[in-house]
């Protein structure tokens, strides 16, 4: 079974979760993609779900299935986000962002009573940080935002270095790429996170960085697909709960 097939056998785990009357978070990325056009087949054969997608991409795959859209101006709450991640922890900790969809992955998520992350078991790792962290950022002052960014990094014990993102396919001179709001992205080679949430709430109070990569508490539970089938992990609840 190639990774394609894993991501989509994964989808299809999720889908398993979505019920008549829902509404849904529709996640952004390859993985996303399958299961919005599985969602797209159940919509055609009589299921009745409203989806917000978290980009423009998401919308037009949405568009071309047949799945209804709203936004999160005309409905309060969503039931299930599902959406993929570059990668995840074993406390379900994310990276995501890889896309470039980060800033709406994550208003959709926090606005969802659960967040249903799908993936193959490649993006299952120890500790998070070997794929770059995305930190979306405001191109005005970028010189100072990055100076902040390191400050923080050094506070919390990680370093590495920082590059703009560029749109796809292109040189090293190429034009930026930039967010469906109109941002920019840096993409942070930390190697090793050792204190995701830490790190989280350093970047979160940076004037000049709109959001990050990483999600803190946002998952519910992950599908992960790989040769030996499918595996759910949930979330461990913490003591108390």
């Amino acid at each position: 079974m190639n990774m394609d097939q894993l991501k989509r056998q994964a989808a299809g785990r999720a889908l398993e979760e979505v019920r008549d009357g829902m509404q849904l978070g529709l996640g952004t990325g390859s993985t996303a993609k399958h299961f919005v056009e599985l969602l797209g087949e159940r919509v055609a054969a009589g299921l009745k779900v409203i989806g917000v997608p978290t980009s423009e991409a998401t919308r037009l795959d949405a568009e071309r299935c047949g799945v209804p859209l709203t936004t999160l101006d005309e409905i309060d709450h969503l039931d299930i986000t599902i959406d993929g991640a570059d990668e995840i922890d074993p406390e379900l900790n994310l990276i995501k962002g890889g896309g470039g969809a980060l800033l709406r992955e994550k208003i959709v998520a926090a606005a969802s009573d659960r967040m249903i992350v799908i993936a193959d078991d490649t993006k299952w790792v120890p500790t998070l940080g070997r794929f770059p962290l995305p930190i979306e950022v405001i191109p005005f002052g970028l010189g100072a935002t990055r100076r902040a960014i390191e400050t923080a990094f050094a506070a919390c014990g990680v370093s590495g270095q920082m590059a703009v993102r560029k749109a796809k396919g292109g040189a090293e001179d190429s034009h930026v790429f930039v967010t469906d709001g109109g941002h920019w992205i840096l993409d942070a080679q930390l190697g090793r996170i050792v204190d995701p949430p830490g790190l989280a709430k350093a970047l979160s109070v940076i004037p000049g960085v709109v959001e990050h990569g990483l999600f803190i508490g946002l998952a519910s539970s992950a599908v992960l697909a790989g040769g030996e089938g499918i595996r759910v992990i949930e979330r461990r609840k913490p003591k108390g709960d």
